[in-house]
């Protein structure tokens, strides 16, 4: 049986929801029917090590601007090398993945795929439209979220016939793991029964820190026993930032109740450890974090934003706020410490949706099918044409 061969592109491959997702991928696609390498812009974050250890090849296409006749030369490069290697379908990621690789891959691959996974809250006007014309080449543009589809139809113009929708998955067996509280909180020096709120977030302004600081700071004087975490660095590093981000929480009063503990390894286990879990976003598609806190059976607290309601249905899997409002954080948070029965219901309600609707398997399978459906199509259109 001939493997198809697959290259996806990918601006960067630090830790985020994207990479997460391209990442599984990579992991798990089936071998016999897939052979899989990767293209990036930068050869930058800790997933390159695991490419390696797979087995997987990368190719680097370092730009520094798309205006620009080396931008151009890195193109027939990319170009060069997908007729070089017969790839059949090329997946790109995300904006800059999009734009570099999916009007080159048009001349050369069978079958070219988008991938848009937000509503871009930071591209500018312009870099919207470039986008745009960019995708109108690609065979399908694959989101993440039926709230992302909408927005690309509805707002930004785009031909929804051409859309698809696979919504992440999350990897069951990561959160199956025996509890690992007494060790989370040994290791960061907290009290063994301190109760843990807990954010698992890329540091980023969109994000929503500083309400949940704020949430924080109004949750302080009820919930002595409280500590809150915040769990994840800024990408690309940003000390400035960071530092923002610690002297507001001096600014109000919180700084001895918050830990930042960076980017860790364990976060199923972080989760599974915490009391609730957060996410305080005030832009988001479908968020990889709200799916892996309800698969760790966390109660969650999460902003109404993007396609979360698309997986967390309100009192019956988790809360859902109001975003940029700490009041609402607040007021919801605490809610689920007072109501302990309550939070190990949604809890469980909420792991059981995830192995449901959202599991790894799934987005695999569907993901496998889309590339299979739309390469027969295209090899029967050449047949017929012949």
């Amino acid at each position: 049986m001939t493997r198809t061969r697959l290259l996806k592109v990918v601006p960067t491959l630090m830790c985020g929801g994207t990479e997460n997702q391209f990442m599984a991928l990579g992991r798990l696609l089936d071998r016999s029917r897939f052979d899989v390498a990767f293209a990036c812009l930068r050869r930058w974050g800790p997933f390159v090590d695991e490419l390696g250890q797979l087995g997987i090849p990368l190719r680097e296409y370092q730009i520094a601007t798309f205006r620009s006749v080396h931008a151009l030369a890195q193109q027939a490069r990319l170009a060069r090398q997908i007729a070089r290697s017969r790839i059949d379908i090329v997946h790109a990621y995300n904006f800059y993945g999009n734009v570099f690789a999916v009007p080159p891959a048009r001349l050369m691959a069978p079958v070219v795929i988008a991938s848009i996974r937000d509503r871009s809250p930071y591209l500018t006007p312009m870099q919207k439209r470039v986008q745009r014309y960019a995708c109108q080449f690609a065979d399908r543009i694959l989101v993440n979220a039926d709230a992302v589809r909408d927005w690309l139809v509805k707002e930004e113009g785009y031909d929804p016939s051409n859309i698809v929708v696979i919504r992440n998955g999350v990897d069951m067996t990561r959160f199956a793991g025996q509890p690992a509280g007494e060790r989370i909180r040994h290791e960061l020096g907290l009290p063994a029964s301190a109760r843990l709120v807990v954010v698992v977030s890329r540091l980023a302004r969109l994000k929503g820190i500083e309400v949940f600081l704020e949430a924080a700071a109004a949750l302080k004087p009820r919930y002595p026993d409280v500590q809150f975490l915040i769990v994840g660095e800024t990408s690309p590093p940003d000390p400035a930032y960071l530092l923002c981000l610690e002297q507001l929480s001096q600014q109000l009063g919180v700084a001895d109740r918050v830990t930042f503990t960076g980017r860790r390894s364990d976060i199923p286990a972080v989760l599974g450890a915490a009391d609730v879990a957060v996410m305080p976003s005030l832009n988001e598609a479908l968020s990889n974090v709200v799916l892996e806190s309800m698969a760790a059976a966390a109660p969650v607290v999460a902003t109404c934003v993007g396609g979360t309601p698309e997986a967390l249905t309100d009192g019956a899997t988790g809360l859902l706020v109001t975003p940029g409002h700490a009041g609402a954080i607040a007021g919801a948070v605490a809610r689920l410490l007072d109501d302990r029965e309550l939070a190990a219901r949604l809890g469980r309600a909420a792991r059981a949706r995830i192995a449901e609707r959202f599991s790894v398997d799934r987005m695999v399978s569907a993901t496998e099918d889309l590339y299979a459906d739309l390469l027969a199509r295209k090899q029967q259109r050449r047949s017929m044409a012949a």
